[in-house]
């Protein structure tokens, strides 16, 4: 069962990834501005998405561990 550190990680990886399309709409149509922005934006994402990765893993082992 996922916990909510673990979903919120999802929902995060998954905005990253719909901020990562937009900006190639956005290269792809030549828009470098606009697309440097928004790939900016999309990196940021990504960064907090690992990050709250790395914290539901670490919370998964901690809770494992205790249950032991």
């Amino acid at each position: 069962m996922p916990t909510v550190s673990h979903q919120r990680a999802a929902e995060l990886h998954e905005l990253a990834a719909q901020a990562h399309r937009t900006a190639s709409v956005h290269h792809g149509k030549e828009d470098h501005e606009t697309g440097h922005e928004l790939s900016k934006h999309a990196l940021e994402r990504a960064n907090k998405a690992y990050q709250m990765s790395l914290e539901a893993h670490w919370e998964s082992g901690k809770t494992a561990g205790s249950k032991s």
